[in-house]
């Protein structure tokens, strides 16, 4: 990741709350940031927020004036994806906090994507319109019907150019298909389907049939008492579009081939660490659940996300990780505590960077953590309204465990359990991150020599 992680640089600070034209005087619920999701070509950031909002950020094109400067990520469209709702026969009520984010590869002029909650899928088509047509002949400029009688002269309508609008419409709701929590959405590689996944199922959609979909993956035992694990994560394998993965909170993987049988409940690969008795403890089990599974962009491996590290497999060695990487291993102590104050359940995810080489996760204290496979170096940065100027270069930061602390590090004891990055994007092709931080997005970038 170039010269040192340290040469990272803020391109550009948005607030949601500035996006709202408000002034940021405390951060409600609805305003934290619950997804961030860069599009194939990383031209487009869509963030999803707990109020069931889709942000859109878009690239600025390089300035004539300034060829070599990279540019920066405005507001490009706002739109309320999600509502509030209230199942009555269960007599539960459905948050409108956006899950998951995905995009569709753009074919046309329009971008596409989708959205969910803890219920419904919804694909929304983001389209540009900069003309209007003018010159009906049934009706008039300001839309109303003209009586067909006193309609003497034909007139061919006309485009005229207009102050450029983005409109965001659904093209799909995928609904009423699922009884437990949606934690992940993946579009699969024909582009043709997608699946959601819930505590105990997955089901494959296809995009054009709303009303059905295949339940692929059923957890659910006969005897709910009988229950030991849940699906925490799934997604496609980037190229081949019968295979796919998921993740369960007993720490396990399983790589899944549609091609064997409709109901993919025999795993064709099953991934799992044995665990060392000398570190077995009372929160063994919830530690190791997977928050977050990926696949690497060239489809080789698969990056695994537990509550204290970064773990990659190799699709073709089951029995162990070819990389662990400490996110907060210095938690370790903290964890009866943690547990206490209910943060040992929170769900980080974890990027890939456009090579595979970096991989990018977060951690508390609006801490994030970067691992080049390569080198093995590692650094830790802070997305920080007080500690980040715009074009400032971020420093590194280091976490004191006792002893004496040195004047740039931080000690574990001071650590602020309630700024935690729970959500990162990689840019897919170019050096340029994305970081929420409660209700605040950080994009950065590579330093610009």
């Amino acid at each position: 990741f170039l010269a040192g992680f340290g040469s990272l640089m803020q391109d550009v600070l948005w607030c949601f709350s500035q996006v709202k034209g408000t002034i940021d005087t405390g951060v409600t619920e609805a305003d934290i940031i619950s997804t961030v999701e860069f599009n194939h070509t990383g031209e487009l950031l869509a963030t999803g927020d707990k109020g069931g909002r889709v942000v859109i950020f878009q690239r600025e094109q390089e300035s004539k004036n300034q060829p070599h400067r990279r540019g920066e990520y405005n507001v490009y469209s706002t739109f309320q994806s999600h509502e509030p709702e209230f199942d009555y026969l269960k007599s539960l009520e459905i948050e409108e906090k956006i899950n998951k984010i995905r995009w569709l590869p753009q074919q046309n002029a329009a971008y596409f994507l989708l959205s969910t909650n803890d219920k419904t899928v919804k694909l929304w088509k983001v389209s540009e319109r900069d003309k209007r047509p003018e010159g009906y002949n049934l009706k008039d400029e300001d839309g109303r019907l003209r009586d067909p009688s006193m309609i003497t002269v034909l007139r061919v309508p006309v485009l005229r150019p207009m102050d450029l609008m983005v409109e965001a419409t659904p093209r799909r709701v995928f609904a009423n298909a699922h009884t437990y929590h949606i934690n992940s959405i993946s579009v699969n590689s024909d582009y043709e389907t997608y699946m959601s996944a819930d505590d105990l199922r997955i089901n494959l959609w296809n995009f054009e049939i709303t009303n059905q979909s295949f339940n692929i993956v059923d957890i659910k035992p006969a005897n709910m008492e009988e229950l030991t694990e849940v699906i925490t994560a799934a997604e496609f394998h980037p190229h081949q579009c019968n295979t796919f993965v998921y993740s369960s909170s007993k720490g396990t993987i399983r790589l899944c081939d549609m091609r064997t049988a409709a109901l993919c409940d025999r795993h064709a690969k099953f991934f799992e660490e044995p665990e060392d008795p000398s570190n077995r403890s009372f929160f063994s089990e919830i530690i190791s659940s997977i928050s977050d599974v990926k696949f690497s962009h060239s489809g080789r491996y698969i990056m695994t996300r537990d509550y204290l590290t970064v773990k990659v497999w190799d699709l073709n060695m089951e029995n162990r990780p070819i990389e662990t990487y400490q996110v907060h291993d210095y938690l370790r102590s903290k964890l009866c505590s943690l547990y206490e104050n209910d943060c040992i359940f929170d769900k980080f995810e974890c990027v890939w960077n456009g090579s595979d080489s970096v991989i990018m996760t977060g951690s508390y204290n609006n801490f994030f953590r970067m691992f080049d496979r390569n080198t093995k170096r590692d650094v830790t940065l802070e997305a920080s309204r007080e500690n980040s100027k715009p074009r400032a270069i971020l420093k590194p930061r280091k976490v004191c465990v006792g002893g004496k602390r040195r004047k740039d590090e931080i000690s574990v004891d001071s650590l602020d359990f309630s700024k935690k990055i729970l959500h990162t994007a990689w840019h897919p092709s170019e050096n340029i991150i994305a970081v929420a931080a409660t209700n605040n997005l950080y994009i950065f970038q590579d330093k610009v020599n």
